[in-house]
């Protein structure tokens, strides 16, 4: 059973998943960042409120039908895009002339860049597509090594936790750069 502020952190939780915020909100006399770190966590430890925050989750998942299926999917595509899916380019030359005194041809470098019909291609990866006022054309996808990141992050390949074990059966866990720092 949760109380009413419980239920309130939980809420306010679920709008952005930062617990130092959420607990500030509902609990207003804790103006201290690392005291509402601290008691965010403990509170985040409680079964009946983490069981509360994973149905809420669960339901909004339904609601929206965002599922962490749909979302790695999108991940996959910015991850796994390859520039030449969207176009080709390639440096063309021409002959202009030939040295007067050596006979020799001057040639003229040009870059050729063939954008592929965007019918024809998942443009949800692009994030932009432009020709400046100079004439100069800009192509960008979607950072592809954040979302690698992300997806290494949710298979589990990146992990933040150092554990140390020593003879004793003595066990040290060291979080770094998140909140916790030991067991």
């Amino acid at each position: 059973m949760l109380t009413e502020k419980q239920k309130l952190f939980a809420d306010e939780y679920l709008i952005d998943l930062n617990a130092t915020r959420a607990y500030k909100a509902v609990y207003k006399n804790c103006k201290s960042d690392e005291a509402a770190k601290a008691a965010a966590s403990r509170l985040l430890t409680n079964v009946n409120l983490s069981t509360y925050i994973e149905e809420r989750m669960k339901d909004r998942e339904k609601r929206t039908e965002i599922t962490q299926d749909k979302v790695l999917k999108e991940l996959a595509k910015i991850g796994f895009a390859n520039l030449k899916d969207y176009l080709e380019y390639k440096t063309a030359k021409t002959v202009v002339d030939h040295d007067e005194e050596t006979g020799e041809p001057i040639i003229d470098y040009q870059q050729i860049i063939d954008v592929l019909d965007s019918k024809d291609v998942d443009t949800s990866v692009i994030q932009e597509v432009s020709i400046g006022k100079d004439g100069t054309f800009k192509f960008k996808l979607y950072d592809k090594q954040k979302a690698l990141e992300l997806i290494g992050k949710h298979l589990g390949m990146f992990s933040d936790t150092l554990k140390l074990k020593g003879d004793a059966n003595t066990e040290i866990t060291i979080k770094i750069g998140g909140e916790d720092y030991g067991d």
